[in-house]
């Protein structure tokens, strides 16, 4: 029992729970009038069981079990800085171009970019206990060269069928460079797999967990897309995009400091 808590518990687990909670209470104590005029909608005092966003706790309860299950400093803080980066650019091309907005009108609000890397990480999670679950069901007769033509048959059929609905649904903003920018990179990513059953397994993490906070966003009205479905099931596959472009971003940039350091190029490596 011991052995298991601390696979689970790391000592970089009290750290990153701790930084989850820091950030959360920045956010409350800088945007203040946001959370003041949230909580305004729960009567104190009366029955405020009724009144609480259930929906929006297990979320955040959910991914504060899962960001400190094996934490390591060491890798999570690219994920942090990927996800900061790619959230910002990611909230920039939607809101600037319409396809979502906010009630606050910002383009993009600024107390949302935390929200990208504490997701990453939790991904990050799911997605390595997918693997390993993936790896415990393969039973050691089957071949691995099968498995992974199941995999790279299953790969370019989400991926395909995700490309396709980006299409329909970005088709509005075809005259915005930052859409053609998306495109453009989603072709990239999805054109040169480095590994496609990872990938195909980061997907379906992000979006899994992307299909809760889009849930929650779009039916709280906190933020809402041009088609004004709750949620948009672009919406909720983009997420999984974002977790695979996220994870490529962290390659490449473990690449780029491995020939930093070593003064070559060295095999990627899958964290």
């Amino acid at each position: 029992m011991q052995n298991k808590k601390q696979i689970f518990w790391t000592r970089d687990s009290s750290i990153l729970l701790g930084g989850f909670f820091v950030t959360i209470f920045l956010i409350v104590y800088i945007w203040w009038p946001l959370a003041e005029e949230y909580l305004a909608y729960v009567d104190w005092n009366g029955k405020w069981w009724l009144y609480m966003d259930w929906l929006l706790l297990g979320v955040f309860f959910f991914m504060s079990i899962t960001i400190v299950a094996r934490a390591n400093l060491k890798t999570d803080v690219l994920i942090v800085f990927v996800g900061i980066c790619g959230g910002l650019a990611i909230e920039s091309w939607g809101t600037q171009t319409n396809l979502w907005h906010y009630y606050t009108a910002e383009r993009p609000p600024l107390w949302i970019i935390p929200a990208w890397p504490i997701a990453s990480l939790s991904i990050d999670r799911i997605t390595k206990f997918f693997d390993f679950g993936v790896r415990r069901l393969t039973s050691p007769a089957q071949s691995q060269e099968t498995l992974h033509s199941i995999f790279k048959a299953l790969y370019w059929i989400t991926f395909a069928s995700f490309l396709t609905l980006m299409l329909v649904f970005v088709s509005p903003t075809f005259d915005k460079s930052y859409t053609w920018l998306a495109l453009i990179l989603c072709v990239l990513l999805i054109a040169t797999p480095t590994d496609h059953r990872f990938a195909l397994l980061t997907f379906i993490a992000g979006a899994g967990l992307g299909y809760f906070l889009e849930l929650w966003g779009t039916t709280r009205e906190c933020w809402m897309y041009y088609t004004l479905q709750k949620p948009p099931i672009f919406a909720v596959l983009a997420h999984g995009m974002a977790a695979v472009a996220f994870w490529r971003a962290g390659l490449m940039v473990k690449m780029v400091l491995g020939m930093l350091k070593f003064g070559k190029q060295p095999t990627p490596v899958q964290e």
